[in-house]
């Protein structure tokens, strides 16, 4: 293995302020409430910001904002809104070294994550709905179809800025308004996405951003004059949210959980399965909803893929993620990762054993190795509960049949992999897979043309593609 010199990206080019209040209607304004949370960098636990958190007459002034601007937005020529997307689009990838170590100091992930994944797939998302914006029409939910009015969406901490993309370029493209509550260890880049709203001249009460825990979160949610709800998040929330709105006559996207199936057949290609289940389970630290965190191997080549799988991972450089060499960052808190410890631990009590190469965690900030499971079997929690961490647990099976039966064995179905040399095979396992997304010979790659979504516990509704134009259309 090649020894690899620091290659810190600068801080420098990020200008954090010490204290940051709510953006509404176009203006920072100091939260009505006394509470306000520090925001850590997760790799070294220093404090990054002091931020407001919003109480229930705060969303309620953000709400009011957003119905006032839904006016003038609605009525706006889809044209003339395609300028904004597109303006803000540009914007992103001019400032996108600056979101990408913002986005690395406040959620703990690799800056060569932030910097080639996330950034540019977040201004991909604003030009992709800004072509929708004058074209609606030929979407296929009608000749003329209609905004909602005002979206409340909540985001995640796992893709704080990509999340928030997610959501609001097709919320805008569509004329709605939106106010939006990221999460509450990861406010940094949203709250410089407001930055950039107002450095596109986007019209005041447009995009409102509110910062807070759970409880401003449901206020939102719980607003008599929010139209569209939309939550990406833990299924246990998502319950939560689905039962609080029902009978509201708000429409509802729910995109949470995943236990996804990585499925390995016998004549895969396995130097590029290796790297494809590398990919799909410690890429983002395993912070992944459609994270491939069950691999599924035929049994006859169980033994060749594992010790190819652990050569790979004794490679992966763990460590400062504003280092550009650096694979695997910091867990983004302190409670992720004693969730992530516990069902470890649980894996070996059940009888699993667990393996991780050898390397060092620094001493400050949250951090958890690499982590394979061997010996699971379907029952064990470490193989139903999502860990939302490094950490993959390994099944084997015989035939196709069986693989299929074991990877729809779970409350979830959001995503799966099949790796195949034979392409009746890969169409064979994607009609019986049941999840919302299925790759073959590759996975998590994301695409702003494409839908997302999953069934069961995952959730429903789709973003993405023209199927997420819907969410925000009276159709």
């Amino acid at each position: 293995m090649f020894e690899y010199a620091p290659a810190p990206e600068s801080r420098d080019v990020v200008d954090i302020r010490p204290s940051y209040g709510l953006f509404i209607g176009g203006e920072w304004v100091d939260s009505q409430g006394e509470n306000r949370n520090k925001t850590v960098n997760p790799a070294s636990e220093e404090v990054l910001a002091e931020v407001a958190w919003a109480t229930e007459a705060d969303v309620d002034r953000a709400v009011q904002a957003a119905r006032k601007a839904f006016g003038v937005w609605s009525a706006m020529p889809g044209s003339e809104r395609a300028k904004y997307l597109f303006r803000i689009a540009r914007i992103i990838q001019e400032r996108s070294r600056e979101l990408a170590v913002l986005e690395s100091l406040d959620n703990g992930k690799p800056i060569r994550e932030s910097r080639d994944v996330d950034l540019p797939l977040v201004a991909a998302h604003f030009f992709y709905y800004a072509g929708w914006a004058d074209k609606l029409g030929y979407a296929g939910y009608g000749p003329a179809p209609r905004p909602l009015g005002v979206a409340g969406q909540v985001i995640p901490w796992n893709f704080p800025l990509l999340m928030l993309a997610w959501k609001i370029a097709p919320a805008l493209a569509c004329g709605n308004t939106v106010v939006l509550k990221p999460a509450e260890t990861t406010p940094l880049t949203a709250l410089l996405f407001a930055e950039i709203c107002a450095q596109a001249d986007l019209p005041p009460g447009v995009v409102n951003i509110v910062t807070g825990a759970g409880e401003t979160g449901a206020a939102l949610v719980n607003h008599p004059d929010v139209n569209k709800v939309a939550f990406t998040g833990s299924t246990e929330v998502g319950r939560q949210i689905a039962r609080s709105v029902a009978g509201t006559g708000k429409k509802v996207t729910l995109e949470l959980g995943g236990k996804a199936a990585n499925i390995v057949f016998e004549d895969a290609a396995l130097d590029q399965a290796v790297e494809g289940i590398v990919n799909g389970i410690f890429f983002n630290q395993g912070h992944v909803c459609c994270a491939g965190s069950r691999l599924l191997v035929q049994e006859s080549i169980e033994t060749e893929l594992l010790d190819a799988l652990k050569r790979r991972l004794g490679t992966l450089r763990l460590g400062d993620p504003l280092d550009k060499n650096t694979d695997i960052g910091a867990i983004n808190s302190a409670a992720q990762l004693a969730k992530i410890r516990e069902l470890s631990d649980l894996g070996e009590a059940e009888g699993a054993e667990r393996w991780s190469p050898a390397c060092s965690l620094p001493d400050k900030g949250f951090w958890f190795p690499p982590t394979i499971f061997t010996g699971v079997a379907q029952s064990h929690r470490i193989a139903r509960e999502e860990v939302f961490g490094p950490v993959l647990s390994v099944l084997t099976f015989r035939t196709p049949a069986e693989a299929v039966e074991k990877a729809n064995n779970t409350p979830f179905g959001l995503s799966a992999g099949v790796w195949t040399e034979k392409g009746s095979r890969i169409l064979w396992m994607a009609d019986r897979l049941r999840a919302g997304v299925v790759w073959a010979n590759t996975f998590n790659r994301f695409d702003p043309t494409s839908p997302f979504g999953g069934y069961k516990e995952s959730g429903y509704g789709r973003e993405g593609g023209r199927h997420g134009l819907e969410a925000y259309l009276d159709v």
